[in-house]
């Protein structure tokens, strides 16, 4: 089936790399909150940057599964993703050195589940060993989802990307597929965390009227790929040593 997205005539809109910018910007105001905010704090600002914040995943889980049917090398796109996991980990440690999801495991960042989530959209599309048995993937599968659990957005973001990669050309599909895992993954923080702070990862329903109105593009600017991917790490790095070295939080 063609996809929905890029069946489009219509060029207005946003393109890939509008939704893009709007993704770091929220993110940037999510983790600045963060710092200036520590703790779960139930007051109107920080609430609110964060809200804004969680638009920056499923707009980035989108991408990547618009990614995984654009790529022209999907194993390199899945190195690149991984690549991009090690180079992350140290400056997300020194910004969420607290966050911990399993005792006694080290968590890591969004980027991982991503990653994993990617990789088993590989293995169930036979990307990758195409010539095991539906068992055996879908084994394969469930390591891949098991292994994002000491991590941010955790298995809900990997499920997502699956799901959205399964459902391709099927925007509505999709986006009840991310919205089932993102309310699972709302309760499921909710109670190890903070019921507040879990109830606004619902509103992760916020990015999708900006989905809708994405027009099949990626824009004038070929950078942004690199751009996010030297950003991500970056930013965190700088927020990490202001906490922790000016803050001293």
């Amino acid at each position: 089936m063609e996809s929905y997205l890029s069946s489009q005539t219509i060029k207005k809109g946003l393109s890939g790399n509008a939704l893009k910018i709007i993704a770091i910007v929220a993110m940037t105001l999510a983790h600045v909150s963060w710092v200036l905010f520590p703790g779960f704090i139930h007051e109107v600002i920080p609430l609110s940057m964060h809200i804004i914040g969680h638009l920056t995943a499923p707009i980035m889980m989108f991408f990547i599964v618009e990614g995984y049917h654009h790529t022209h090398n999907r194993k390199k796109y899945l190195i690149r993703l991984l690549i991009f996991v090690l180079i992350s980990h140290i400056p997300w440690m020194l910004m969420f050195a607290n966050f911990v999801v399993i005792p006694g495991i080290p968590s890591t960042s969004v980027i991982w589940p991503f990653a994993m989530g990617l990789l088993a959209l590989m293995i169930d599309q036979r990307d990758i060993l195409p010539n095991t048995k539906r068992w055996q993937r879908t084994a394969l599968i469930w390591v891949c989802l098991i292994a994002t659990l000491p991590s941010a957005w955790s298995m809900p973001a990997a499920l997502t990307i699956l799901y959205m990669g399964r459902e391709y050309g099927n925007f509505k599909r999709q986006m009840l597929s991310m919205m089932g895992f993102m309310v699972s993954y709302a309760i499921v923080y909710g109670l190890l965390f903070d019921l507040v702070y879990g109830f606004s990862y619902i509103m992760v329903c916020l990015a999708i009227p900006l989905l809708v109105i994405y027009n099949g593009e990626r824009g004038k600017w070929k950078g942004m790929k690199w751009f996010f991917y030297i950003y991500y790490p970056a930013h965190l790095l700088i927020l990490g040593i202001i906490k922790i070295f000016v803050l001293h939080i």
